[in-house]
């Protein structure tokens, strides 16, 4: 029993052997993949996706980079696509200061905009934050009730206790498993075991010992052992309490 809380299957990374990633999935007895729209037609893949197989879920969003062709018209297609029952959340969305693909008045315009459709459609948010995480806290504090994970967790101690406090689970990548990332270490032995996902960001963050190829869900094994490793945990019992958090958040059963 293995999820994968937040992939990108559907994305053209893998168009020459989805099939085959797929596969090896099931082999190893995955029981959940979430795979994480990022744009109205990426979305739209990921529903397509997501109608072939019955253990994987999708999100559909506007990711901040793309948060300048956000429209009124965009924000309609994104609740259409919502109300089918494969899709789970709203996102990813949020702010990225990084690399500012999209001017900020526009991604707080996208990312606030998702935050009340999840609002109105009782749905989870897949937050997205990098180098805005005051920012991103400042605006979630406006959403009141809102309830979702932080994916790709990279904050401090401090950054993790105040998420927590509004309700948000902290998702972990395979960037947990590099050799520097002490403090994030530390982070992850704080979070409470009923507040954890686990997650490959696939096809990107692929954890050591295979980091420089391109990640599949398949890898998320080495995020989930260096978890359990770190907390001093049994895996298969870290296995099994994500797949009880997914459930919970996302109201799924398998």
């Amino acid at each position: 029993m293995i999820a994968d809380t937040h992939c990108h299957l559907h994305m053209d990374y893998y168009n020459k052997d989805r099939d085959e990633v797929v596969k090896r999935m099931q082999e190893q007895d995955f029981s959940f993949a979430l795979t994480v729209g990022v744009s109205v037609e990426d979305s739209k893949g990921a529903l397509a996706l997501s109608e072939k197989w019955d253990f994987i879920y999708c999100t559909v969003g506007i990711h901040p980079h793309d948060a300048k062709s956000f429209s009124e018209d965009v924000l309609v297609e994104l609740e259409r696509l919502a109300k089918n029952s494969k899709v789970l959340a709203i996102g990813e969305t949020g702010l990225d200061f990084y690399r500012n693909l999209s001017p900020k008045e526009d991604q707080y315009r996208a990312f606030e905009a998702q935050l009340d459709l999840a609002q109105r459609l009782d749905l989870p948010v897949v937050i997205h934050t990098r180098d805005a995480t005051k920012e991103t806290k400042e605006v979630l504090k406006r959403f009141a009730g809102a309830r979702g994970v932080i994916h790709c967790f990279s904050g401090d101690l401090k950054d993790a206790r105040d998420f927590l406090d509004m309700g948000f689970l902290i998702s972990f990548a395979g960037h947990l498993t590099y050799p520097k990332n002490h403090d994030l270490r530390k982070v992850a032995c704080y979070v409470p075991e009923d507040m954890l996902f686990v997650e490959t960001d696939a096809p990107f963050l692929t954890p050591v010992p295979l980091r420089g190829k391109r990640n599949e869900p398949l890898y998320i094994k080495y995020t989930y052992m260096k978890l359990a490793e770190i907390r001093g945990i049994d895996y298969e019992d870290l296995l099994h309490q994500v797949c009880a958090n997914v459930q919970r958040l996302f109201g799924v059963d398998f």
